[in-house]
């Protein structure tokens, strides 16, 4: 346990300082290639190709289950493997092994880099640049964008991103150690992939979304509850109380259970309106309106929710390093 506890310390102020080198090789990326592949064998049809009688329907079902089990079940011995393996060597070693692999399903320091990037170019008032670097972050049309539809998209992104991917594999690797917390990313990977309710995913990606959304549905509500404790101490620009407020009125105005745990928050904390309408492939989605429009979205916006966000994230990792150790103390 106090191997453990070491490397998760180690792990996520590796991810603190350093976040995602683009030249260092990842094993997120590779559990999206091992996606996109099984996705071609499986389901391998154009989206025009995919036809919508019953028979197909249970077929990409049952396709879509197959994916799933086989990218978790391939997720898990990898990492147990190599994991014990680093183990046997050596208890240093293998504790250099579970911090490198902490630090690799943390992402708090790649979201504030990402989230950056668009509020650099909305403060040059380059608005397609913005609209380009927000496009890596977000699923949405980003070319109908304004500025301040830029702004919203960003903040949405990294409040959504607190809960999906700082404190849930936080909280997961903490319980069960990488392989939970790489049994976890899995499964995030594979929503952000084919969880999609369009014609192509609509049946083959039903499963990978409705794990998601159960992996997700704890670590969501205490991802909104850490954020409003923390907003009470985080100075004038956020109010707790309004954070409180907001998240109890507006928690479940999503289509996802989840996404709008932390995104109301984050408006009740800013004092700001997000979510509404939004076009996904060419296609305008209805949503309601999170927040009140207390006053209007401003890029220095992105730059509070990143500060709300490592604040969140630093005091979900005392949170669990506490527990931890109450545990092994216990234990022992």
């Amino acid at each position: 346990m106090e191997y453990h506890i070491i490397a998760f310390i180690v792990g996520f102020i590796l991810d603190m300082l350093f976040g995602d080198p683009y030249w260092l090789p990842h094993p997120i990326r590779a559990i999206g290639n091992l996606i996109s592949w099984l996705e071609g064998r499986l389901l391998g049809k154009k989206t025009e190709e995919i036809a919508e009688d019953r028979r197909d329907t249970e077929k990409e079902l049952k396709n879509g289950k197959w994916l799933v089990m086989h990218v978790l079940l391939i997720t898990v011995i990898v990492t147990a493997l190599i994991l014990a393996g680093a183990y046997g060597i050596h208890p240093y070693v293998g504790v250099v092994v579970e911090a490198v692999m902490t630090y690799q399903i943390l992402a708090a320091k790649c979201l504030k880099v990402e989230s950056m990037k668009v509020y650099d170019c909305l403060k040059k008032q380059d608005l397609e640049a913005s609209r380009k670097a927000v496009s890596m972050i977000v699923g949405r049309d980003t070319s109908v964008l304004d500025e301040t539809g830029v702004a919203k998209a960003t903040i949405e992104t990294v409040a959504e991103n607190t809960s999906d991917g700082v404190i849930a594999p936080m909280l997961y690797t903490a319980l069960g150690g990488p392989v939970l917390g790489f049994f976890y990313k899995a499964v995030n990977t594979m929503d952000s992939m084919v969880g999609y309710k369009n014609q192509r995913y609509l049946h083959f990606g039903r499963v990978a979304a409705k794990l998601d959304d159960v992996m997700n549905y704890i670590p969501a509500r205490i991802s909104a509850y850490l954020m409003i404790g923390v907003s009470f101490v985080m100075g004038k620009e956020f109010s707790g109380k309004q954070a409180y407020r907001i998240y109890k009125r507006d928690n479940r105005k999503h289509a996802s259970p989840n996404s709008a745990q932390t995104e109301s928050v984050c408006a009740g904390a800013l004092g700001i309106q997000l979510a509404g309408n939004a076009s996904y492939f060419g296609k305008i989605v209805e949503k309601p309106y999170i927040g009140d429009e207390t006053r209007k979205v401003v890029y220095e916006d992105i730059r509070r929710i990143n500060r709300l966000m490592y604040a969140t994230a630093c005091f979900c990792e005392g949170v669990c390093i506490f527990l931890l150790y109450l545990g092994w103390t216990l234990c022992r």
